[in-house]
């Protein structure tokens, strides 16, 4: 990846889609940020593999931001660190804890980070009679108490998103009256939403199935845009990647969700089997999710327009910080190629029925365009390195913190 290899790039690019697009790619990929979550550097997910962990993962919350201080001194992209209540906050794993927030937010302004959105723990001990929908009403109580606290570190000391995952649902036909769990997690959220600072957004996000595998409560986007619509203007829906059927057309609902003006938010990472846990491929998928979110004007918009990006991995395998560099270049490219992508030829191949001219016209983007030529220009001019994981390994970070 040379200075010579990058020009030529640059240059057929600049052929085929026009100078004009190749320097709004260069531009928009210089200003695209992405949150790290704090979880995939840590433990969480090695369960599947007994005691196996991959080498050097964070040990504490202190490990973490270090290890995400040096992913965006690679990237320039991963300025903010999502937090779990739980995991980060926390000094017996049962309760949420402010003065650990505070000192977590002190130790990330130090390493020249901040924090990004707040997930509230909903998944640990106590929880397998649900949370928000527990048919016993102290485990309600609890959740609910840990929420109004995580809206206020939000507010107070993160990014002002805070952001819901319930784990609740069931496993068999008859566990669960299921009109009536769903009752119990409006009510709630209502509930909690009430003492949640009006300056915090709220993202409720879906998941078809897991841990519950005959239901889950917010299965689906409509589920959690009908509860985002009924706590009030500053609740939206959160996309996981992962969390749907196979199939699904994600770029459809993101359009969908643009037209109905939802400020909304995304968990990024691939699923390949039954969850959501693989890092993120610049698969043709990707590029086309992200030429709606270009469309829709709610991805590095200079007003304030911007959707919320995360990514939400965590394999048991693979070395997480390269799963993390591979995550962030990923989505840079799918950023490109959906700037790249001829939206007025399309639209004049829509108006003649010229079905698959139009689709040409798309794959010549999201297919068939190399653009590692304008996201290596783009580290280029913000004086990063042209491969984050190459600098990675020539570091020596790999074997420090094995070490720690």
């Amino acid at each position: 990846m040379d200075k010579k290899w990058i020009e030529n790039g640059i240059e057929n690019l600049s052929e085929e889609f026009g100078e004009k697009k190749v320097r709004e790619a260069i531009e928009s990929i210089k200003r695209f940020e992405v949150e790290i979550p704090s979880w995939a550097l840590g433990p969480f997910g090695a369960g599947r593999f007994g005691d196996y962990t991959p080498p050097g993962y964070a040990r504490n919350i202190h490990q973490k931001i270090a290890d995400a201080a040096f992913i965006n001194k690679l990237t320039g992209a991963t300025p903010k660190i999502a937090t779990h209540i739980l995991w980060d906050f926390s000094k017996d794993g049962i309760e949420g804890d402010y003065d650990s927030a505070i000192k977590v937010h002190d130790e990330c302004k130090a390493k020249g980070l901040s924090l990004g959105a707040v997930n509230p723990t909903y998944f640990l001990k106590g929880s397998e009679t649900g949370s928000f929908t527990s048919p016993v009403k102290e485990i309600r109580k609890r959740y609910i108490e840990q929420t109004i606290l995580a809206g206020k570190i939000a507010k107070d000391l993160g990014n002002g998103i805070l952001t819901l995952w319930f784990p609740d649902g069931s496993l068999y036909p008859g566990q669960i009256d299921l009109r009536e769990t769903y009752i119990r997690m409006k009510e709630s959220l209502l509930e909690a939403y009430k003492s949640i600072p009006a300056e915090v957004q709220i993202l409720i996000e879906y998941k078809v199935f897991e841990p519950g595998t005959y239901s889950t409560t917010i299965p689906d986007w409509g589920t959690s845009y009908v509860l985002a619509r009924s706590l009030g203007k500053n609740a939206g829906v959160l996309i996981d990647l992962g969390h749907h059927h196979h199939g699904t057309n994600i770029e459809q609902i993101v359009a969908v969700l643009i037209a109905e003006n939802m400020q909304c938010g995304f968990h990024f990472n691939t699923r390949y089997s039954a969850d959501d846990d693989h890092a993120v491929e610049p698969n043709q998928e990707m590029g086309r999710i992200f030429y709606e979110l270009v469309r829709g004007d709610v991805v590095v918009n200079k007003q304030g327009k911007n959707w919320t990006y995360m990514i939400d991995q965590a394999s048991g395998r693979e070395n997480r910080i390269h799963a993390l560099l591979h995550s962030v270049d990923s989505l840079q490219l799918s950023l490109a190629k959906a700037i790249l992508a001829d939206t007025k030829k399309m639209d004049e191949y829509r108006k003649k029925d010229e079905i698959m001219l139009a689709n040409r016209i798309s794959n010549d983007a999201f297919i068939n365009a190399d653009v590692r030529p304008i996201v290596a220009q783009a580290r280029k001019e913000k004086d990063l390195p042209l491969n984050p994981i190459a600098d990675y390994i020539k570091s020596g970070y790999q074997q420090k913190i094995q070490n720690r």
